[in-house]
This record gives C-alpha cells, structure tokens and sequence, in this order.
C-alpha cells in the first residue's frame, strides 16, 4: 500500500522548490565534484530542506540522494524500509549556467519498486506525477500518449551523444534516422517531455537511479515504452548506472531498438 499521500507531497516539494531555486537562479555559484558533475549551493539546500520536510510528514520511509555519499546511498537501499530517490537539483550544469530547464525529481521504492514519481520544474510551474497503476498528470490534467508517430523517420529524438558506445554515436551523428534531434540536460524533465509527448524517442548511454526512477514511472503511465541497451527492464534497485531507450509506444520502440542494434557489435 502506497503510504503517501500525492497531493501533500507534490505541495511539498512546489513549495520548497520555489523559495530555494527559483530566487537562486542565475545567481548562483558551482563548484566540480570527483565525478566531473557539477554542484551547487542551490543542491545542497534543496536537499537539506526536501530531507527534513519529508523526514517531518513520512519519518519511516528513508532517504537516497544524489548529493549523499556512496556509502549513505548503499546503506540506504540495503535497508528494507521505503526509501525516497530524491534529485534535488536535476540539470545543475543548465541551472548554473542560466539554462531554464532543470527540475526536481523524487521517487518512492517500496520493496525494490517504484511506487511513486514526481517531477517538478520551477521555470514552467510544471508539476508532473504518476503513481504505480495509475495515470500520469501535468498539473492535476491526465497525461495519456497517443501514438503520433509510427516511424522513426518523422520523430523527434532525444539523444545523449556523449554517454553512448562510439560505434553507435558515430551512426547517430552520420546517418539520422529521425526528423530532428535535440539533448536538453536534465534527465528527469527528459523524461516527461516524452510523457507530454513533445518528443517520440530517446537514447541515454548512463542514468543514475536518481536520474529515470521517477521520470521513468511518469513516462511508463502516460503509455510509453522503454528497455536499456540490453533489452532489460529499465528500473534496478541499485546504483549501477543504466542505459535508456525509449519510444512513445511499445512498436516505436521495437523499430528504433532494432535499428539501433546494428550499431552496438
């Protein structure tokens, strides 16, 4: 049973979102972690407010955050409690560099699921949630994909070169096999975009489970289809990064996996 109460959360989070990083925005520093990301004060209070909010309203369900260590992030999915995925600051590079295309992304995993998925983005006062089962929403307003486009030709692809095999960016950046192309930033907006249907299919060669858990559920009710580059579920409870293919629909899917599968020998 979902032990959370959508409404109150998405309150939460629009409600913090919009005192801590609408003000700081476009004036705000970032400093480079280990990893090469970026981080700045606006991640880090956002994670400390979101923490105590949702540690007040929901006490027993713990926390994995991007801005935690590894350690705090493997204990917290070794625990057998509900745990929150929490992104407190998705698209920090575009945020910092005054991009306005960033968002707040939080999931709820119940017993190695993902139950619960809300994604908030500041700069458009789009909120976009979706629970397991249920439909997805924009704003309280259902979100449905209609399946638009049935061939790869004429869509509209997000694409992340950088993260991909070689082979297969190379045939991406020579050959083209949609209309049009674009690669915006910030993974978990990615993903409700596509649930808005305002682009068909997409590639990512490597998400965090901060980075799709959430999104990824949104998209998944509101009808759309996704695998890795193994042809693997997507979601794993776990922090090994996880590759992205995904299309409005499950036979869009089929076409543009298997096209992209004659470049990954």
């Amino acid at each position: 049973m979902n032990p959370v109460e959508l409404k109150q959360l998405e309150k939460l989070v629009v409600t913090i979102a919009r005192e801590e990083l609408l003000p700081r925005f476009t004036h705000v520093s970032s400093q480079q972690k280990q990893d090469g990301s970026l981080v700045t004060e606006a991640d880090l209070v956002m994670q400390q407010q979101l923490e105590a909010g949702l540690k007040k309203h929901w006490p027993d369900i713990s926390l994995l955050a991007e801005e935690m260590s590894p350690e705090q992030q493997q204990s917290a999915l070794d625990s057998a409690q509900p745990l929150w995925c929490l992104d407190p600051l998705d698209g920090t590079t575009n945020y910092a560099s005054g991009i306005p295309y960033y968002a707040v992304s939080l999931s709820l995993i119940v017993k190695g699921e993902v139950m619960l998925g809300l994604v908030y983005d500041p700069s458009r006062d789009e909120c976009f949630s979706a629970e397991k089962d249920q439909p997805a929403s924009l704003n309280g307003r259902p979100l449905q994909l209609q399946a638009r486009v049935n061939a790869i030709k004429n869509a509209v692809a997000l694409v992340d070169l950088k993260r991909l095999p070689l082979n297969l960016a190379m045939a991406i950046a020579q050959k083209q096999p949609f209309a049009s192309q674009r690669n915006f930033g910030a993974s978990a907006l990615d993903w409700c975009w596509l649930a808005a249907g305002r682009s068909h299919v997409y590639l990512h060669g490597r998400q965090n489970i901060w980075d799709y858990s959430a999104g990824s559920l949104i998209f998944q009710q509101a009808g759309g289809a996704s695998c890795t580059l193994e042809a693997e579920p997507l979601f794993h409870a776990g922090l090994q990064g996880r590759s992205v293919v995904a299309a409005e629909n499950p036979a869009l899917l089929k076409d543009w996996y298997d096209w992209i599968q004659q470049y990954l020998a």
